[in-house]
């Protein structure tokens, strides 16, 4: 799990939650609920204010597979040079093959170096150009890409895929795709999600990748009872 301390704590500053829900121990004091990761380890987790997860549906630049139910949805931040990213990218395709129902986003957040950006950047001319299967598949490939991710493998996987150069080029440095995947950082940044990659999942924030295991029951608990954890 790619985390900034400073950042998580801050994120847990966001206490607007309703009385009703049994926050965790002191123990656990990086976690709204007592959730663990596939590893043992204790997964951070904060309970977030609607006036922002609410902006999620509407972010400009989000890709979005599966289904189109809104109250059965996991949306994913990420960045492409984040280890963890890499292994959530495969597990979360397994988990929405195995779940039609299931509604993912993802939402870039390019946080972790220059490289990650210009990748980003490519993905987003790609959603504009071609539309979200399109981006996802994109998503995937460059993911199963080994060491850093940069402006050059993206432009590899995009020219693979039957994009060309001049295409891109018209889309790559246009104002308008910075500026929307400036709107995500800093949704992401509001949010408090200092790790990568962070999940929104029914107005939870958990920071970091539990694990294939543990996202499924998170999943699992979402369509039981629409909430991360059920009574």
């Amino acid at each position: 799990m790619m985390i900034n301390r400073r950042g998580l704590l801050k994120a847990l500053a966001f206490g607007l939650v309703p009385s009703g829900f049994p926050k965790a121990s002191a123990q656990g004091s990086d976690q709204w609920y007592l959730l663990s990761g596939d590893d043992g380890k204790p997964l951070p987790n904060v309970r977030l204010p609607v006036e922002l997860t609410s902006e999620v549906d509407e972010l400009s630049g989000a890709i979005w597979v599966g289904s189109d139910r809104r109250d059965y949805t996991i949306v994913e931040f990420f960045d492409y040079n984040c280890p963890f990213c890499r292994r959530a990218a495969s597990d979360i395709h397994a988990l929405a093959e195995a779940t039609p129902e299931l509604r993912v986003g993802l939402v870039n957040n390019p946080i972790l170096s220059s490289a990650s950006m210009e990748a980003a950047r490519i993905e987003a001319a790609i959603l504009r150009l071609r539309g979200a299967q399109a981006a996802y598949a994109f998503h995937r490939r460059l993911f199963d890409r080994r060491g850093t991710i940069n402006r050059a493998k993206a432009l590899d996987v995009a020219e693979r895929m039957g994009l060309t150069p001049a295409e891109l080029g018209r889309h790559l440095e246009s104002p308008e795709i910075q500026g929307m995947l400036d709107r995500q950082v800093s949704l992401a940044a509001s949010l408090g999600f200092a790790a990568t990659p962070s999940f929104l999942i029914a107005g939870t924030g958990v920071l970091g990748y539990p694990g294939p295991r543990a996202l499924g029951q998170l999943v699992r608990s979402l369509e039981e009872c629409a909430e991360v954890v059920c009574p």
